[in-house]
């Protein structure tokens, strides 16, 4: 029995390691030569396995692509453990989970460079993978609004716009940071007192809008 277990685990430990060498493969060809470059031949040149395999445990080279993508993304429960907690334990939520969401995942777009290079093939080109992700965190947003949006109705407050508003900034300020390197607003947002500000502005956003509804 002992031989048996062995032998049943080796192949599952050989497919868990070849798939993450598939998924590290599209990181690092994104990274170096782009999206242009994402194709099942590079990406299995690049893992050093068969081509086949991509098929086998992925199904297509678009949904090895796709893993690799929410691997990334900040609003999934499977990388976010945050997310993961408000799903799995459903109750109101207040100013202080909507902080630390919105500095959690400027922390995470500011340190990921495998993210912001999707966040910047999500602008630069329509495709299927991209929409496909894009739309299933627009589900998962429906998901975590009704634990928030209670204290806000009548109130006169777009709670969705101004979120909209604030995640589109974070992710904004930490692309041009990463990809331009000067000041914004005069703000520095490579540098920790920049970042330290943005986070800021973040409590102090939030606060106002829960200042407006008591």
């Amino acid at each position: 029995m002992k031989n048996e277990r062995k032998i049943t685990q080796g192949p599952i430990r050989e497919k868990a390691r070849t798939m993450k060498k598939l998924v590290n493969a599209v990181g690092s060809i994104l990274r170096k030569n782009g999206y242009t470059g994402l194709s099942g031949y590079a990406i299995a040149k690049h893992a050093k396995v068969d081509r086949k395999l991509i098929y086998a445990y992925f199904g297509s080279v678009d949904k090895l692509i796709e893993a690799y993508i929410k691997k990334t993304d900040f609003w999934t429960p499977d990388t976010n453990a945050q997310v993961k907690e408000i799903l799995e334990n459903p109750r109101k939520r207040g100013a202080e989970d909507l902080k630390a969401l919105l500095i959690n995942q400027m922390r995470a777009v500011h340190g990921n460079r495998d993210l912001q290079q999707t966040l910047l093939w999500e602008l630069a080109e329509k495709n299927k993978v991209l929409t496909r992700v894009s739309e299933e965190r627009e589900f998962l947003g429906e998901r975590l609004f009704p634990f928030i949006e209670d204290d806000f109705n009548d109130s006169g407050l777009d709670l969705r716009a101004i979120l909209a508003i604030l995640i589109s900034g974070t992710y904004y300020s930490a692309l041009h940071a990463a990809n331009n390197g000067s000041t914004f607003c005069g703000i520095d947002m490579n540098g920790p007192e920049g970042k330290q500000r943005f986070e800021n502005a973040l409590r102090q956003m939030v606060e106002l809008c829960y200042e407006k509804v008591k």
